[in-house]
């Protein structure tokens, strides 16, 4: 059994033959966008108020909310990203599989209740509630934004890499493509059609995941461990730890970012507005909690099955990210028909985080900033709809442009930057926020200001941006992920700014805080 592998056809998989127009394959591909854009037009008839728009009215089940939660949180970085980091790394692609998973015990225990009791639609509105407003929610906005905007790239390179595999167009017109299609149902559909584009989307990446990884291991006699001596026998040290991450403080680093970093990622925050209480809030993180984590531990499979079958040399000719690597698994194992539901799914994947993306940023721009800060608060339904959907449509533009600026990046390692962001720039000041009663505006706008930008600013002087995409010699941050400085600096910059300064209506306003909390 442990010489199977040696007789697998390794050359079935052509990476020439790919990138050229796939009938079998595209006609899955418009099978799901038919099917989105049909529910987008189902949506729109029932997208009435902002209500609606932002979080569906509060009328999605637990279960349903789970899925949708798992939906939006397996995104391409997951299932392209990881698969890819695995089959080029090894052992060490591990790091991201189990640091994504490991979030969502914190936000079970921490965050989703207490959300729920007290926002209405963006975790700013937590922060913001017996603080100043305007502040408050100012700099909650930069840093969602800035959040959302390393999410996008993520989304952008994958799908542009998807389409260009399936449809053999350029690489910057398929980014142009999935940016138009996400932003019709978005603008139309708001969170109802975001909703269950995402219910599906989960239903069918959890089943094409499980078929991939049933594929795989029966081409090694169900036994696991058989298919990690083959990938050990066929490249050496990848069972090691220290290919990707070999520096120990970044490997903290990236761990800190991918554990806090789920508990201030604002898309997924505003999904526990969606469902009616929040009991419901806490069963739906169950719920997704339990479909992530088969996901996750399958997609190590689907590495390894890669490196094996597919072989590196042939996912780096196709990508330097190793971003294709589940499709051409799919290819190798079951010919185009099933790299065509592979990569409708991917797809389907990617338009559904672009989706949640989306309207978290729309509604930061036009919830907090144009309702609550340049508004004051008295904006009518209609102007906030309008307000929102313009949103939208900048996003999916500033999305477009991302997606072409960092061409052939490795999309999981891109989402790892956000979480760092989501990490230094939001929860510090969320926790903070629900739990101490000292905090103050001015410290909790120090917290996210300075959370966001010490993150931007370490990621721009780190060796991704200055050795990998500026070519550079040597970068001035030794460290690829911020959060190892980064968090700890927001926490500390929060709590020693609140304590410098006083606010007595925040510490009247927090016995309130602690009450919605627990009812």
């Amino acid at each position: 059994m442990n010489n199977l592998w040696y007789s697998l056809p390794l050359a079935t998989v052509n990476p020439a033959s790919l990138g050229h127009f796939n009938p079998l394959a595209i006609a899955f591909f418009i099978l799901f966008v038919a099917i989105s854009l049909g529910i987008t037009y189902w949506a729109a008839n029932l997208t009435k108020n902002t209500s609606h728009f932002y979080t569906a009215g509060g009328n999605i089940s637990a279960f349903q909310n789970g899925l949708a939660l798992a939906g939006d949180f397996m995104s391409a970085a997951s299932f392209l990203g990881i698969a890819g980091l695995v089959a080029l790394n090894g052992f060490d692609g591990l790091i991201y599989s189990i640091g994504f998973l490991v979030g969502w015990p914190l936000v079970m225990f921490l965050i989703a209740e207490p959300l729920r009791n007290l926002g209405k639609y963006t975790f700013a509105d937590v922060v913001a509630y017996r603080l100043q407003q305007t502040p408050v929610r100012i700099a909650a906005a930069i840093g969602t934004l800035a959040v959302i905007s390393f999410y996008l790239i993520a989304q952008m390179v994958g799908a542009g890499e998807l389409i260009k595999l399936l449809f053999g167009f350029e690489y910057e017109l398929a980014v142009v493509i999935v940016g138009c299609v996400m932003m019709a149902y978005v603008i139309f559909g708001g969170m109802i059609a975001t909703t269950w584009v995402q219910i599906i989307k989960a239903i069918l990446l959890l089943g094409g995941t499980v078929l991939l990884a049933v594929l795989v291991l029966a081409k090694f006699g169900f036994n696991p461990t058989t298919l990690f001596a083959a990938a050990a026998t066929k490249y050496s040290g990848v069972l090691a730890p220290g290919k990707l991450v070999s520096d120990p403080f970044d490997a903290i680093s990236l761990g800190m970012s991918l554990m806090f970093g789920t508990g201030g990622l604002p898309h997924i925050l505003m999904r526990f507005y969606t469902v009616s209480d929040a009991k419901a809030a806490r069963d739906s993180v169950t719920y997704a909690t339990a479909f992530i984590g088969v996901f996750y531990l399958l997609t190590f499979i689907l590495g390894f099955g890669a490196m094996v079958l597919v072989g590196q040399e042939a996912i780096k000719q196709i990508g330097t990210g190793g971003n294709m690597a589940a499709p051409m698994l799919a290819q190798f194992l079951g010919g185009n028909a099933f790299l065509g539901f592979i990569a409708a799914v991917s797809f389907a994947t990617i338009l559904a985080v672009v989706a949640g993306l989306t309207l978290s940023g729309a509604a930061a721009l036009s919830h907090d900033l144009w309702v609550n800060v340049v508004r004051s608060g008295h904006a009518n339904e209609t102007e906030q709809l309008r307000v929102a959907r313009f949103a939208t449509m900048l996003l999916g533009a500033f999305a477009i442009l991302l997606g072409i600026l960092f061409k052939g990046q490795n999309v999981a390692y891109m989402v790892g930057l956000a979480f760092a962001i989501a990490a230094s720039g939001n929860f510090p000041a969320l926790l903070l926020s629900m739990l101490w009663r000292r905090f103050t505006t001015t410290g909790a706008v120090a917290s996210m200001l300075v959370g966001t930008f010490s993150s931007l600013i370490l990621i721009y002087f780190s060796p991704t941006i200055q050795v990998t995409i500026l070519k550079h010699a040597s970068a001035p941050f030794p460290l690829k992920n911020p959060g190892l400085i980064s968090i700890p600096l927001a926490f500390l910059v929060g709590i020693v700014v609140s304590l410098l300064t006083s606010e007595q209506q925040a510490q009247e306003k927090f016995a309130e805080v602690e009450n919605r909390i627990h009812s």
